[in-house]
């Protein structure tokens, strides 16, 4: 049975309707469409702080007066640590995440370096987000073996200027793009809870539509001290079921992937995420914010019907 396509239009109209119904379609939908086997996956943090950009949201801006930590490209031998962990309690994906606009040739070559250690030390599928790349420097990548390029898109087009004004999200989506060329799969979602209405997050969810995106990281903002966005207001755990259920009404067989910001919900908004349409995590610790484990998570996922 063919997954079916709504419209902008019609998701407004759900969205508008009433939240009993608007929740209903989404597990109806998750039951019918998205993969009941539970996809997980884990990130490392390859180069961490300095980053030239002024994402409002992160840590690792050196535009903003934070705490994090500050290291070059992580060793072969931590890199591979950290792999092996992640693949003993396991998780089948690992990605190499690092800070900056993009890698200087010399952290592209580390990089790749890195892919070529893990993929012959481990059976994990590696995955990489290192900024904004170009066609040549994705392909070198695949050729070292990473098989999917991470990038998100934040926010909708609309709302991503007032979050970051040193690159667009265009070039992003050019990003995603040239992966795809050179025969990687994308990953690619955003950050709820920054200031945007619901209707922002319905347009995030058709713009990943159109770029056919399979593997959608779900982020809840952390509100983190020393960035702009500090002392903005936690998104209700209710807005939070709402946007998952408007992700999963946009996109019925993806891989809705609950990231950042989870670990402060309540047992029973996660139990319900997950009938309404998550059935993807990234799991442990996540760069500045501390992940969920993946003991605590497995529990939920496997009591919401899901197989590991």
């Amino acid at each position: 049975m063919t997954a079916p396509q709504i419209s902008f239009p019609e998701t407004l109209r759900w969205a508008a309707g009433p939240e009993a119904a608007l929740f209903a379609e989404a597990e109806r939908l998750t039951r019918a469409f998205a993969n009941r086997r539970f996809d997980r996956c884990s990130i490392v943090n390859g180069k961490s702080g300095r980053c030239p950009e002024d994402c409002k949201w992160c840590a690792q801006s050196a535009h903003h007066a934070t705490v994090c930590d500050v290291h070059g490209l992580i060793s072969p031998e931590e890199c591979l640590r950290h792999a092996r962990a992640n693949e003993a309690a396991g998780i089948a994906r690992f990605s190499i995440v690092n800070s900056g606009r993009r890698p200087t040739l010399t952290e592209l070559d580390g990089v790749c370096a890195l892919v070529r250690l893990l993929r012959r030390e481990t059976r994990l599928e590696v995955c990489a987000s290192l900024g904004l790349l170009d066609e040549p420097e994705l392909r070198r990548l695949a050729e070292a073996g990473v098989s999917r390029y991470h990038c998100n898109l934040e926010s909708s087009p609309a709302f991503f200027p007032t979050l970051c004004s040193t690159h667009t999200q265009a070039q992003k989506i050019a990003t995603l793009r040239a992966a795809r060329r050179v025969g990687m799969t994308i990953c690619s979602g955003g950050i709820i809870g920054m200031g945007e209405t619901e209707r922002d997050r319905i347009a995030l969810a058709f713009a990943l539509r159109n770029l056919d995106v399979a593997s959608i990281p779900i982020n809840i903002l952390a509100p983190i001290p020393g960035t702009p966005l500090a002392k903005i207001p936690l998104l209700p755990e209710r807005d939070i079921l709402r946007a998952v259920a408007l992700f999963r009404l946009v996109h019925p067989a993806a891989a809705l992937r609950f990231a950042g910001g989870r670990k402060r919900l309540a047992p029973q908004t996660l139990d319900a995420a997950l009938r309404l349409g998550i059935n993807a995590a990234i799991e442990g610790d996540l760069l500045t914010t501390l992940g969920n484990t993946v003991a605590q998570d497995e529990a939920h996922i496997l009591a919401a019907g899901y197989t590991l």
